[in-house]
């Protein structure tokens, strides 16, 4: 297949991944993903997994942290970079949304790679800024611990 016609394909898949992520459909999402994709945040909190390999266990993970930490609201300043390789496409965006325990707000800066073979996600290297999501969480325990916790 042609270059050109294989970054056109990579970019559309690209685009329904972002949509079912601001979405926060972990079924749709994963049905985008190869059997053995691999999900990668090399920059994370403490207790957010570095990898995760396979629709079952990414499928597992994002469903039971869907909407319970944060819900999107939307992505603003959507940047698609398609790169020399046209199975890669670099996206930039910000998240915005709600703390689900405070109702308070959520802003996210991401950069993602991900790699597209054959119309499926194979690699998904997801470069969040942890800072708010470590707000999120250290909030979340404070909650958890009780007024007391102090």
């Amino acid at each position: 297949m042609k270059p050109d016609v294989v970054a056109k394909a990579s970019r559309s898949v690209v685009e329904r991944v972002l949509e079912a992520g601001k979405r926060q459909d972990s079924a749709a999402f994963v049905a985008l993903l190869a059997p053995d994709a691999v999900i990668e945040w090399p920059y994370r909190p403490e207790g957010v997994p570095g990898r995760l390999q396979g629709r079952a266990e990414i499928f597992a993970f994002m469903d039971r942290a869907a909407r319970s930490l944060v819900t999107f609201d939307e992505y603003r300043d959507v940047v698609i970079h398609e790169t020399a390789d046209p199975e890669v496409t670099i996206v930039e965006y910000e998240v915005f949304g709600r703390v689900t325990s405070t109702d308070g707000p959520f802003h996210q800066t991401v950069i993602a790679v991900i790699r597209v073979r054959d119309g499926l996600v194979v690699s998904y290297r997801d470069y969040i800024n942890p800072l708010p999501l470590m707000a999120v969480l250290a909030a979340q325990q404070q909650t958890e611990a009780g007024p007391d916790a102090n």
